[in-house]
């Protein structure tokens, strides 16, 4: 209840004697004065800006808010800088300046904080920003919390974490992911503390879902233990909540591509891995994973996966590195394949649309091998439907390998039909469906690149950092230089906790 009259608000809310002008008064008038000028430029209404600043922990009413801003009612310093605030991130998302003043009659920083003002200064500043703005908007989320926030995302080759600018300090610098206690957080998808001269820093691994981007590095004052769990759990929902928010961007926005690619992608190559699902997803019943390679250059592989309470739908599709218009066939097959299953259809269903699109688009001379699979995830059954492609090999938890079915196939695009195999996974099993280019690979005196013994060594890495691991090491067994597209999916039931 106020008085519009006598100048008081009631409750917590300080109440002034008209007849006395003090110097923090006028100071107080001052920043009501320009707070109200820049709502003007905002376009909020009203109503919108009082929800921002509830949001914020305001705790004056709509029609006091408005009595403020006309000048009919003071408000608490701090009731005042939470209307500045919630001013200000407006007008950040409209022109990226902040121009409403904070008190300063102490001297102290009355910047809203806590973990609400963090996420409400996330979710509102990340609005209609584009990619390239978001580090400086995660940062200022982590100040609210007191901490220093620096963002940096893997680059295209999984070998070093790139600092993005916009951060805290424009002077870092990239971290190789195998050397470092921040990639130490990124291969096992987890939070680390750095014990550093002068002061510790944490970093956190920063996800969308289950797929890694990148880390968080959070720097905190003395005051302020990285060690303490409700800490962590604070920097760990920031780096989630950040990490779903780039992904999104980077859906639209490519400000952040040519920092993290070393090289030209080639047309064909950026045509694949738009079309690829992400590197990596769960569910509380399965954790599926997938990779090619060669990163700059793949020219004729793709794979693709489709979770649901019941079943998991994988496949993989290999046009080969050097035929014509590979790119194309396999984007045509997995699109073919994708449309079968959202009309509900099984293997045999997408099987043939497969064959069927590639006869209608590209003739009967183009070929795609390759596997399609579903597997229950009740009771571990797997069906497969092998197309000229590399049999699916399991590797059990007790590490026995087991290659399901050794015998060919014809490919897709001839309309011959193919054997379904029927198996069963036991709890724990490792699942991969690979392409030859990636079994085939070999060095420079010709040693075969030891897939199965690979995939066992790093089975025990979370599922993405097994395809990394996989991937990198049969990069360097052949220095680099595929003779075919690797092409690696791996399935894991059920997902380990």
């Amino acid at each position: 209840m106020f008085h519009i009259g006598r100048r008081l608000v009631s409750g917590s809310h300080v109440a002034e004697n008209p007849g006395v002008i003090t110097v923090a008064s006028l100071q107080a008038e001052e920043q009501r004065r320009i707070v109200a000028a820049c709502f003007a430029q905002t376009g909020l209404t009203l109503e919108q800006l009082w929800l921002r600043y509830f949001a914020l922990g305001g705790d004056v009413s709509e029609l006091e808010l408005e009595a403020f801003l006309q000048g009919l009612v003071p408000l608490p310093r701090i009731q005042r800088d939470m209307v500045a605030h919630a001013v200000n991130e407006r007008l950040e998302e409209v022109s990226g300046v902040r121009q409403a003043p904070y008190s300063r009659e102490t001297g102290e920083n009355t910047r809203p904080h806590g973990p609400l003002a963090a996420l409400v200064d996330l979710l509102g500043s990340a609005h209609r920003a584009p990619p390239e703005r978001l580090p400086g908007i995660i940062a200022g989320a982590g100040r609210a919390l007191d901490l220093e926030i620096a963002v940096y995302l893997v680059d295209q080759e999984q070998r070093q974490l790139i600092p993005l600018p916009g951060g805290s300090a424009p002077d870092r610098v990239p971290l190789a992911i195998e050397a470092t206690t921040a990639g130490r957080a990124f291969r096992h998808a987890d939070t680390m503390i750095a014990e550093e001269p002068g002061a510790p820093r944490l970093w956190t691994v920063l996800l969308d879902g289950d797929e890694r981007l990148g880390v968080l590095e959070v720097e905190a004052d003395a005051d302020i233990d990285l060690n303490d769990p409700a800490v962590r759990t604070q920097c760990r929902w920031l780096a989630s909540l950040s990490g779903h928010l780039l992904a999104g961007a980077r859906r639209y926005g490519e400000g952040f591509d040519a920092l993290l690619r070393h090289q030209r992608l080639g047309p064909t190559a950026e045509l694949l891995r738009r079309n690829l699902p992400p590197s990596t997803a769960s569910t509380h019943d399965i954790a599926v994973a997938g990779g090619i390679e060669p990163v700059y250059d793949v020219r004729g592989v793709t794979f693709d996966y489709a979770l649901s309470e019941k079943t998991a739908w994988l496949a993989i599709f290999d046009a080969g590195r050097e035929a014509a218009r590979a790119g194309l066939a396999v984007s045509a097959a997995l699109a073919a394949s994708r449309s079968a299953r959202g009309e509900g259809l099984g293997l045999r269903g997408q099987e043939t649309a497969v064959s069927e699109e590639l006869s209608a688009r590209f003739g009967h001379g183009t070929l795609v091998r390759g596997t399609l699979a579903e597997l229950n995830l009740a009771a571990g059954t797997l069906r497969y439907l092998d197309a000229g492609g590399e049999p699916p090999l399991i590797l059990g938890a007790d590490h026995e390998q087991t290659t399901v079915d050794s015998a060919q196939h014809p490919p897709f695009g001839t309309g011959l039909p193919r054997r379904i195999v029927t198996t069963r996974l036991r709890p724990g099993d490792l699942l991969a469906l690979y392409t030859e280019g990636l079994s085939a690979v070999c060095s420079a005196d010709g040693e075969r690149f030891p897939l199965a013994g690979c995939l066992e060594a790093h089975a025990g890495h979370v599922p993405p950092e097994t395809v990394r691991r996989v991937l990198q090491a049969a990069k360097t067994h052949c220095r680099n230089g595929f003779t075919g597209d690797a092409g690696l999916l791996i399935a894991r039931w059920p997902s380990l906790p």
